[in-house]
């Protein structure tokens, strides 16, 4: 049987001229679409990152901290808040990445000159962490 004879027999006549077999075949499309996705997300593990005990109850440790210079600009301008990053520590605590995660952009570059010098404990293995700079204004 073809797909247009079976597409007949289960709707009925398919010319142009009539609407309601084309709606038909439209919400029949869609539903089995919708069962493909839905069937499928039903079979799959939920996706999610796996947390390492040891990111979050074991905090690596900080052997040297700079504190971060307060730019002149953003004194100025009388710009404070909170500059976030996410910092990657090699094994042997040199900071290996960071990413920003939020802040003021007059603050950020400010802050990563800062986290870049800082050194922490040696580990068994690399790690990630949020650090967090605050800038209030009385630096």
């Amino acid at each position: 049987m073809t797909i247009g004879r079976k597409l007949h027999s289960m709707f009925g006549n398919t010319s142009e001229s009539t609407a309601a077999p084309r709606t038909g075949l439209r919400f029949w499309v869609m539903g089995a679409g919708l069962v493909l996705i839905l069937g499928g997300s039903i079979l799959l593990p939920p996706k999610g990152k796996a947390q390492d005990a040891s990111t979050d109850t074991l905090k690596r440790k900080v052997r040297v901290k700079v504190a971060p210079e307060y730019p002149a600009l953003a004194k100025q301008m009388n710009v404070t808040g909170k500059v976030k990053i996410e910092t990657t520590i090699a094994a042997d605590g040199h900071v290996m990445n960071t990413k920003v995660i939020g802040g003021s952009p007059l603050l950020v570059n400010a802050a990563l000159d800062a986290v870049k010098k800082w050194r922490f404990e040696p580990a068994p293995k690399d790690t990630t962490e949020v650090i967090e700079f605050e800038f209030s204004g009385q630096d």
